[in-house]
């Protein structure tokens, strides 16, 4: 009998300190959604929008936050939605969502340039269907006898209708493929240069990889000649859908921690008003007092009891949130008060052992979680980074993000005639206190984009 009872109670602690872990895991919209749902299934929670604390209280508390929220308002185009959603602002000088550019679809925009064209309802329709067919670069992605067969009519019709499509603007909407949009643009821009259509044709993978002078040699051209091609070319919009809005795409982001800084020092604010409060029944506390049927007050004594711990574990939560907050802000002092180039190097042992918890705890204190300053909204995770190369003998460190910024620098100031090679580059870095090989050169030149020496090069 006794192996029984510690049995049990091992599986509740142990259940307990699941359910905690997952709390203090949970972002604020998780935290709001879990809170909701134990709601359904506890009848002696009661949510409270206000949260815990009576109506004035809470009312002074959002009222701070509020004024503190007013200050972070920046040009960052990530904090405008952030602040005016949490105002409510419906100003129309402020609501950016508002703003035709911002919110119309490329569909919606397509549709209006033939409504008042002369075609049938069925053409119109078909129109319609192929129209929504585009994908987000506004190309047509879908073989021309989809929409044949959905029709009953033949491909050289819906071949005509394409037509109609790619007449319209922007120029290069409707391609099938980046050599056809790229010829309808210098179509429509009256370009007769029968190079650059040469070019595009046979010579797109060329032009990225810088080839002009193969390029040159296999039409027989000059370079000159090839250059002005190429300029013309790069000019042009490979995705022509990709500037409008799309709803499909569209998220926003709540921050879960907002730092302000108050002339050089910082005020860290747990956001608490995402997720609804709750509080225990009073009706169900004086039942589980008075009721005198065993199973229903055993009921009532495990509702009440789960209720209880689920408040102490969000207040853990915010309470763990902030101490690692505070931690990290410190860390990265720098940052926030500088900018982003300006992070350090950090290992989630940096914050555990400055804190005394494990790296596991702080691991879920930042998972999935996002803090709002006044360079912008960033996932916690984003404040971890390992360094990417230091001087022998010194304590310098830095980011992966500062030696790509260096490289950037670096590549800004070369002769583009006689560009540097990744051993080159490595060894400018070394000027910097940057030890790092050609080989890691050359994996972040990669997720930079930056093309190889002979794809930066210019032939003159």
């Amino acid at each position: 009998m006794e192996q029984y009872i510690e049995l049990s109670q091992k599986q509740g602690l142990a259940q307990h300190m699941i359910q905690s872990m997952e709390i203090l895991q949970m972002n604020a919209l998780e935290l709001e959604s879990y809170l909701e749902n134990l709601a359904l299934e506890n009848p002696v929670m009661e949510l409270d929008e206000r949260g815990r604390e009576d109506l004035p209280a809470q009312q002074e508390k959002q009222e701070e936050l509020q004024r503190k929220l007013d200050w972070l308002e920046s040009t960052d185009l990530q904090n405008r939605v952030y602040y005016q959603q949490e105002r409510g602002d419906d100003s129309p000088e402020d609501n950016w969502h508002d703003q035709n550019w911002a919110e119309e679809s490329l569909s919606d925009y397509l549709l209006s340039q033939i409504l008042l064209s002369g075609f049938s309802g069925q053409d119109r329709s078909i129109l319609k269907f192929m129209i929504l067919s585009l994908d987000e670069r506004g190309y047509y992605p879908d073989e021309l006898s989809v929409a044949a067969e959905a029709y009953h009519v033949d491909v050289p019709h819906i071949e005509r209708l394409l037509k109609v499509i790619q007449s319209l603007n922007p120029a290069g909407i409707g391609a099938r493929s980046l050599e056809e949009c790229l010829l309808l643009q210098i179509e429509r821009g009256g370009s007769t240069h029968k190079l650059t259509e040469a070019i595009i044709k046979n010579h797109l993978n060329d032009i990225a990889r810088n080839h002009l002078p193969h390029i040159a040699k296999k039409l027989n051209a000059s370079m000159e000649e090839v250059t002005l091609a190429c300029e013309e070319i790069r000019r042009l919009q490979p995705k022509p859908g990709s500037a409008f809005y799309s709803r499909n795409y569209l998220q926003y982001i709540t921050p879960d921690v907002i730092i302000v800084t108050l002339e050089g020092s910082f005020e860290i604010l747990i956001n608490e008003y995402k997720y609804p409060g709750f509080h225990i029944s009073s009706y169900y506390q004086d039942m589980h007092r008075t009721i005198a049927d065993k199973e229903a007050k055993a009921y009532l004594h495990e509702k009440i009891r789960q209720a209880r711990w689920v408040s102490s574990c969000i207040e853990q939560r915010a309470s763990t949130l902030a101490r690692v907050m505070h931690e990290l802000v410190q860390l990265q002092n720098d940052f926030f008060l500088r900018g982003t180039g300006y992070k350090r190097p950090m290992k989630l042992s940096d914050l555990a052992d400055k804190l005394n918890l494990h790296e596991s705890t702080v691991s879920r204190a930042l998972h999935g979680k996002y803090l709002q300053c006044h360079w912008g909204i960033f996932p916690l995770n984003y404040f971890l980074t390992c360094a990417a190369g230091k001087a022998a003998g010194t304590t310098q460190e830095k980011t992966p993000e500062q030696v790509k910024a260096l490289i950037q620098t670096i590549v800004d100031g070369e002769d583009k005639q006689n560009p540097y090679s990744d051993q080159a580059i490595s060894e400018k870095l070394l000027q910097h206190d940057i030890h790092i090989s050609r080989r890691t050169v050359n994996k972040y030149r990669g997720e930079m984009n930056l093309p190889d020496k002979n794809g930066r090069k210019i032939w003159g």
